[in-house]
């Protein structure tokens, strides 16, 4: 059964630093052929101050902080009944590399489908920069079979 107590229950808070490696990886990883993601003289040329981050990249930051086993455990589920639902993003402000970007997490929802035979958790992020900036919203949810 979901338990609605859990809505707003924080999920943690971590930094990452924003590596130019790490950046060009993924963008190449995700066939990004834009050069901007991957040449600082075209992100320049472009009107970036640096290696933008590439979009969704923020999750795979975001991910590093959460602890999947501590998750699971405070919702009661089965790491073998569990699937990725859902995933969103909402932009504000660009990230680029070198900044150190803080992730920020909560449970916004809980809720059951089907009877209750597909339970849903809903988890949002609020991502900024060191300079406080409000660089993104993320928002994802797993669902239990």
């Amino acid at each position: 059964m979901a338990d609605k107590r859990l809505i707003g229950h924080k999920t943690g808070t971590h930094n990452v630093d924003v590596e130019k490696g790490r950046l060009r990886f993924f963008a190449k990883a995700t066939g990004q052929n834009d050069p901007i993601y991957t040449d600082e003289g075209a992100a320049k040329a472009a009107g970036h101050k640096g290696l933008p981050v590439p979009p969704s990249f923020l999750k795979c930051l975001e991910g590093e902080g959460r602890d999947l086993s501590a998750t699971l455990k405070l919702l009661g589920w089965d790491l073998g009944r569990i699937l990725h639902a859902e995933q969103s993003f909402t932009y504000h402000n660009m990230a680029y590399a070198g900044d150190v970007l803080t992730f920020d997490g909560f449970i916004s929802d809980v809720y059951e489908k089907k009877g209750g035979a597909l339970q849903f958790c809903v988890f949002e992020c609020r991502v900024t920069n060191q300079d406080g900036e409000h660089i993104a919203d993320i928002r994802s949810s797993l669902v239990q079979r």
